[in-house]
């Protein structure tokens, strides 16, 4: 297996051992495609490393078919590596803005419910690999507050690796985290006029 070389070694007391698996904090962001993609990819390796994963997708649409989704669950099922459970942080809503119904919660309570399941699976050391999938967009608009998410990843306990994905996310979680992947984009087939495609984007 390849292994990078760290530019640094730090004076903090660690062995390269307790070192290497220290739990990270993750952030993929930026405006290129791929971000869920690679979040979903790692989950793929901490499934084989036999960790159980939870997958908590905050903009969902009802009509969107998530092959990862599908893939993930199958595998968690398998009994070869970890446990995956998916969880969609309130069905039906996505980043296309629209009132609620009658009964209905706004997305915004959606998001805030979200984000206290994840406080309480965090809490208890349920997962050992979290995917926030778009987690970013309700941090950008002010509907979690950053402080706190910042705060709540600081002091979970155990080796719990959380990776969040999303557009614009805040700077003061990009400070705090470990890993930051900023998606560029250079070229898309929408520029072109084209829609997503099967295998690509779903």
């Amino acid at each position: 297996m390849p292994q990078g070389q760290p530019s640094v070694v730090p004076d903090d007391g660690l062995t390269t051992r307790q070192r290497r698996n220290r739990p990270l904090v993750m952030v993929h962001t930026g405006v290129g495609k791929g971000k869920s993609t690679a979040a979903f990819g790692m989950a793929l390796r901490a499934w084989n490393q036999g960790w159980p994963v939870g997958v908590f997708q905050f903009v969902k649409s009802a009509k969107w078919k998530v092959g990862e989704e599908n893939a993930l669950r199958v595998l968690g099922a398998s009994g070869e590596g970890g446990v995956v459970d998916w969880h969609k942080m309130g069905e039906g809503w996505s980043w296309i803005q629209r009132a609620p119904q009658d009964g209905e919660l706004s997305n915004e309570e959606k998001a805030r419910e979200g984000w206290e399941q994840v406080k309480r699976d965090l809490a208890a050391g349920t997962y050992t690999f979290y995917v926030l999938d778009e987690f970013a967009y309700p941090l950008h608009w002010g509907w979690v507050d950053t402080d706190e998410v910042i705060e709540v990843l600081r002091d979970r306990p155990g080796t719990q690796h959380v990776v969040i994905t999303g557009r614009n996310a805040p700077q003061a979680l990009v400070d705090f985290a470990d890993l930051v992947t900023d998606m560029s984009k250079v070229k898309h087939p929408m520029d072109a006029g084209q829609k997503g495609q099967r295998g690509i984007e779903w």
